[in-house]
């Protein structure tokens, strides 16, 4: 067993030659032999994506739940690695998503909103055709390739997963909160804003804390769809909710079987525990922790059939196996939003608790358990993804690879991280300092909206729940941060926010 020590993240922070190690890809050296894709079944290993929707860093028992039973993935992180800083590059559902799939930053890839926060439905537009996604990438090398779950990245036909690198998916297209019965759509309420009418439009949201609180299906007409490359879709509609999380798993460990001959990459981005929360029978009332906690059980209750189906394919030896998040809880909705732990906040904010999640990486006879406290990203799945199939990664251009940290005990190799919101850099991470220079609460929780006259920098390693401004005593800290920002945003082409095109669609 091996563990990262805090003091190495700490020795390798201040140095201005480290500090100098800016967001980038790390493929492997020409010539170079990747040994994970010649392995001893003769074919590159398998990867396993299980993701987690607004579970908070605090929701598991292994990252410090009192309550809520995980015991799958609890036996995950003591025979793998537990990350403890690890980070999306975005605090709520779409960019998030699309910073996995793409190894890129949403502002990068336009993939983000300054006015809208998420794709809604019937959007018009959805992932770029000309964005090269994790499931592209690997079909080179040979890989089937599976979604299972929320996609969230549009809706439109030339949207699905299935055009942009997925041989198959089963899934619900966006939030499953997206789809009110009997209210009026995304661009009605917008319009009704637009032409004034406040009242109404505010009588209508006040009907839904109830309803997300105690959910019923007949609230919801969510579509689960079941779509295949080169065009066959059938849609489900309404999906019974309470049956995704068991779905999902089924149809993971089916496709699995059906091509345990080949590499595969299964992506299975889970609905819950967004709210609202639905479970099975078996799950409902099961969990001290209440609805909440029945919801991320069965989750638990998937991670473990999953991997004793890579068992039973006598294939688990030869597949990474990572789960994670896509940001923090949905701390407004109180008793059903999840825990952040000690960690500040929640979804929606560029505090620790909205970009921080709980992750654990796991391949027996590959990664050592341990627990790692270097920095990692879902957008570095991307280029590790590239070198275990013994490609390079020419597209991921903001991923970093973690091999050496998971296979050869070494450090990460990402040093840096940013915090984006709307499109906007609120905060940057250096080692174990952090400097914010917006401060904003989620979602109507304060802090209200303000641009720091001086920025504020914390000591994650000491204060991860950011209580205390340490930048007056560190001014040294605070100038070699502003000088990693300097570089970060050299060559940093930001695009148009994709999200806010159906405005004008709206508005007229």
């Amino acid at each position: 067993m091996f563990m990262h020590s805090i003091q190495n993240t700490v020795s390798k922070v201040l140095p201005a030659s480290l500090l100098a190690v800016a967001l980038t890809s790390c493929a492997p050296e020409s010539g170079q032999d990747n040994s994970f894709a010649n392995s001893s079944s003769g074919q590159p290993p398998n990867i396993v994506i299980l993701f987690a929707d607004d579970l908070g860093y605090g929701d598991l028992s292994s990252f410090g739940h009192p309550y809520i039973r995980t015991p799958e993935l609890d036996e995950l992180a003591r025979l793998g690695q537990k990350w403890t800083d690890f980070y999306v590059a975005a605090p709520v559902c779409s960019p998030s998503r699309a910073a996995l799939l793409t190894g890129r930053l949403p502002v990068r890839t336009g993939l983000y909103g300054k006015s809208i926060g998420v794709y809604f439905p019937d959007e018009p537009g959805g992932f770029p055709v000309e964005e090269v996604s994790i499931a592209e990438a690997l079909k080179e090398r040979g890989y089937a390739t599976g979604i299972f779950g929320k996609w969230h990245l549009g809706d439109a036909l030339h949207a699905y997963p299935t055009e942009h690198g997925f041989d198959e998916w089963l899934g619900v297209p966006y939030s499953n909160d997206m789809d009110w019965v009997g209210d009026p759509g995304f661009d009605a309420m917008r319009a009704m804003a637009a032409r004034g009418e406040t009242e109404e439009r505010s009588r209508i949201a006040a009907t839904r804390p109830a309803k997300y609180a105690e959910p019923l299906p007949e609230y919801f007409n969510s579509p689960l769809i079941h779509s295949l490359a080169g065009g066959e879709s059938s849609i489900e509609q309404p999906a019974d909710q309470g049956l995704l999380t068991r779905r999902y798993t089924e149809a993971a460990i089916d496709f699995m079987e059906r091509h345990v001959d080949s590499p595969f990459l299964v992506y299975v981005p889970y609905t819950m525990p967004h709210t609202p929360l639905f479970r099975s029978d078996e799950f409902t009332g099961r969990s001290l922790g209440g609805r909440y906690g029945d919801v991320v059980e069965e989750i638990d209750w998937s991670v473990g059939a999953i991997r004793r189906a890579l068992e039973s394919l006598g294939v688990a030896d030869n597949t990474l196996l990572v789960f994670t998040s896509d940001n923090g809880p949905w701390l407004t909705m109180k008793e059903e939003g999840g825990s952040a732990g000690l960690l500040r906040m929640g979804k929606g904010s560029t505090f620790e608790g909205g970009m921080r999640v709980p992750t654990v990486f796991y391949w027996p006879g590959r990664i050592q358990p341990g627990v790692v406290s270097e920095i990692g990203s879902t957008l570095d799945l991307f280029a590790t993804a590239m070198t275990l199939s013994g490609q390079s990664n020419d597209t991921g251009s903001d991923s970093v690879d973690l091999s050496s940290a998971l296979f050869e005990n070494g450090e990460s190799l990402r040093r840096e991280m940013p915090y984006y919101r709307s499109g906007v850099l609120y905060a940057y991470r250096v080692g174990q300092w952090k400097l914010h220079y917006i401060l904003e609460g989620a979602y109507g929780q304060p802090p209200q909206r303000i641009e720091l006259p001086a920025p504020e920098l914390y000591n994650l390693l000491k204060d991860p729940s950011e209580r205390f401004d340490v930048a007056a005593d560190n001014p040294e800290v605070v100038a070699q941060i502003q000088a990693a920002v300097a570089r970060h945003r050299i060559g940093l082409e930001i695009s148009p926010p994709l999200f806010d095109v159906r405005l004008a669609r709206i508005q007229n």
